[in-house]
């Protein structure tokens, strides 16, 4: 009680509107696919804010369901915890139906209409200096390191895909600069990761987990003090790219060669059993603010290739109160 009393006291939300982000899918404060340099919320040095958000996004093959939570402290230090569902379709309902004959031989983790990815995210921030919004005469942006550990539920599958690992932890720096005369905001981030698919489909690929640096960006233009629109870009890694799925309960049974036979003789089950190229992620989004308790947001999403699937494009939506 004295300590809830305690932690009320130091309620703040000073900020600007939208000038705290609207939330990545991984649960840091920024926009929705990547994490800003800006502590979620609307909280100043002087106190602590924290928010919860719920995203969903619907795209031909798949959609997401994404619970969130953050707390800022000070302006200076952002925790956060998000909790994302996939529920999988298309391709992978075929792939269970015929891999549901092997089920009783070789555990493949693929379901028929009830393939689902679930992963847990854990995330910290720490903002090194700057000031994003408060010193728009200055060039200097606002500096932020964070950090995510993120573990996948469905172990099987990702052997199944050939991931290397189920859970593993990314690094980032991200740098934001908000221009009030020109009522824009630009970050650039650096993730350092392994990630497939931010890790719904693992990390790594076969034997290997290594680590590399991916750029992420983003633009945000105030229409006004309650309505931004963006557009965002983040680059992922190839880990999985042109590999087969693969059976076996350590996913040891390799089918690449015999794919590879099936689209020599024409047969489109070789295409549809392997991998796709992954693709960058963009999106375009609209904000709305209309108290510092409240914001939405919806955009859409260019996924291009996730697994064995093309074009997965669609919308997103995010809402997220704040306290």
């Amino acid at each position: 009680m004295l300590w809830s009393f305690a932690a009320w006291s130091q309620y703040d939300d000073g900020k600007v509107l939208l000038t705290g982000g609207v939330g990545s899918i991984d649960g840091a404060g920024g926009g929705g696919i990547t994490p800003w340099a800006v502590i979620n919320g609307y909280g100043t040095r002087d106190g602590i804010n924290a928010g919860v958000r719920y995203t969903f996004a619907y795209l031909p093959d798949y959609s997401l369901n994404s619970i969130s939570l953050n707390i800022g402290f000070y302006d200076r230090l952002e925790l956060s915890y998000a909790y994302s569902v996939l529920p999988t379709g298309g391709t992978f309902d075929t792939l269970g139906l015929v891999f549901d004959l092997l089920n009783d031989i070789v555990a493949t983790g693929i379901e028929p209409f009830n393939t689902t990815i679930k992963m847990d995210i854990y995330g910290a921030k720490l903002r090194l200096f700057g000031d994003a919004v408060y010193n728009s005469q200055s060039l200097i942006p606002q500096v932020a390191i964070g950090g995510f550990y993120k573990e996948n539920k469905n172990k099987v599958l990702l052997k199944t895909l050939q991931a290397n690992k189920a859970k593993d932890w990314e690094g980032y720096i991200s740098a934001t600069k908000i221009f009030f005369p020109i009522s824009t905001l630009f970050n650039v981030t650096a993730r350092y990761t392994s990630a497939n698919q931010t890790g719904l489909t693992g990390f790594g690929g076969g034997d290997k987990n290594d680590r590399e640096i991916r750029f992420e960006g983003s633009i945000a233009h105030l229409l006004n003090k309650r309505t931004a629109v963006g557009v965002e870009y983040a680059q992922h890694g190839d880990n999985l790219d042109d590999r087969s799925v693969a059976l076996g309960n350590e996913g040891n049974i390799n089918l690449t060669p015999v794919t590879n036979l099936l689209s020599g003789l024409g047969l489109n089950i070789g295409n549809t059993l392997t991998q796709l190229d992954e693709s960058d992620w963009m999106d375009v989004f609209v904000a709305f603010a209309p108290s510092k308790n409240l914001s939405f947001t919806f955009a859409y999403a260019m996924l291009g290739n996730i697994t064995l699937t093309p074009e997965q494009h669609g919308f997103y939506a995010s809402f997220q109160a704040s306290f």
